[in-house]
């Protein structure tokens, strides 16, 4: 049995802007490591900035509850050798799919999220949660066959100490998938949004048949697709737009032993993608050497800037919601990469899953790429 939402959806005035540039072409080199033909400009980030509330953006994928238990040690239990956390505080926040909406939200975009979660106190609060913070969830789908994913972690002096999860990872039944479908084929029409974002954790909801219907009605309408994919759907997003997978899932999804690539290696590594996906961007993130991003024109690595590490949660729910924003705005793939790479690296300074902050990443872009990049 399904229970689902209202289909009754708010409505907005909010309108694209088609291909806002805010950029003025100052010069061109040659990279040696990329050898192709890297631009420079001059970048008016505040005017950029201020467009991303003409932007609709939807978010499909596997929505999540953080729940952060806050306290101290001061002693070993009697019944076990296992510390006694005293709880301080209770925290919840967003995760999965919703953070990558949340970061929308924190930008400005007028933000729609789909997904299916359990009928149960952690799903209730993470719908109320989302509404809180202005994420349209008139698209969620409640089930009482799934339980809501909620991963609870105990923290004492800034540590993690444990994490509890529950939840189910077993594929959406067809039931759920037609109306999951049906809905995001509403929200195209009805919002002709910009982009709409796929962000995978293998909990169930992005079912191979969900992912080529959804992409083939983007296809159909013109909207962006962008994708954070996860090894068991890799090779099933054929045809998005950008497609950003880690390091790491890159080598498992296409059983590579590589330790330290190179940009002769990553070019390779695109090739492969494209030769199953045929694709249009593949934008790779390298960890702590930055991020790597190729079309059919051009190819670079883009190295990380010195942070002060205090939690990965969440880094690439925020580098995905910034790319994909900024090549919708722009449709330019070396400014989508390089603001990407400093949003993603600004929230691994916060402890914890936390969106980007509009105002500190302006700041930075500003300071750090209106010169040229």
């Amino acid at each position: 049995m399904l229970v689902l939402s209202p289909t009754t959806q708010s409505k907005r005035n909010a309108t694209r802007i088609p291909d806002q540039r805010n950029c003025h072409l100052v010069g061109s080199i040659t990279s040696n490591n990329s050898q192709q033909v890297i631009n420079y400009y001059f970048m008016d980030f505040n005017q950029l900035f201020k467009t991303f509330p003409n932007y609709k953006v939807g978010v499909i994928g596997d929505v999540m509850l953080d729940t952060y238990w806050w306290g101290h040690v001061d002693r070993i239990s009697p019944e076990a050798p296992v510390p006694v956390v005293l709880l301080d505080k209770r925290e919840l926040r967003i995760g999965g799919a919703g953070n990558v909406a949340l970061n929308l939200v924190s930008l400005g975009a007028v933000t729609s999220i789909f997904s299916v979660i359990g009928e149960d106190d952690a799903g209730r609060a993470l719908d109320k949660l989302m509404t809180e913070q202005g994420i349209d969830t008139s698209y969620i789908i409640c089930s009482n066959t799934r339980k809501t994913t909620d991963k609870t972690r105990i923290i004492s002096r800034s540590q993690q100490m444990m994490r509890l999860d529950a939840e189910t990872t077993a594929d959406l039944l067809t039931t759920a998938e037609d109306a999951l479908i049906d809905r995001v084929k509403d929200y195209i029409v009805t919002e002709k949004p910009a982009v709409i974002i796929f962000e995978d954790y293998n909990k169930g909801v992005l079912t191979e048949r969900v992912i080529t219907s959804v992409i083939a009605l983007c296809s159909e309408h013109q909207v962006v697709t962008a994708v954070d994919p996860k090894r068991k759907n890799f090779f099933a997003y054929k045809g998005v737009t950008i497609f950003k997978p880690n390091l790491k899932e890159v080598k498992d999804g296409l059983n590579l032993l590589v330790d330290e690539p190179g940009i002769d290696l990553l070019k390779n590594i695109h090739q492969l993608l494209k030769d199953q996906l045929a694709h249009r961007i593949s934008f790779i993130t390298l960890s702590e050497k930055g991020v790597f991003f190729q079309d059919e024109t051009k190819a670079a690595i883009i190295p990380s800037h010195f942070r002060r590490i205090a939690d990965v949660s969440g880094a690439g729910d925020t580098v995905i919601a910034v790319a994909a924003l900024l090549y919708a705005a722009t449709g330019n793939i070396q400014l989508m990469a390089e603001v990407a790479n400093i949003a993603g690296g600004l929230v691994c300074e916060e402890v914890g899953t936390a969106a980007i902050n509009k105002e500190k990443l302006l700041h930075e872009c500003s300071m750090l790429l209106e010169s040229g990049y």
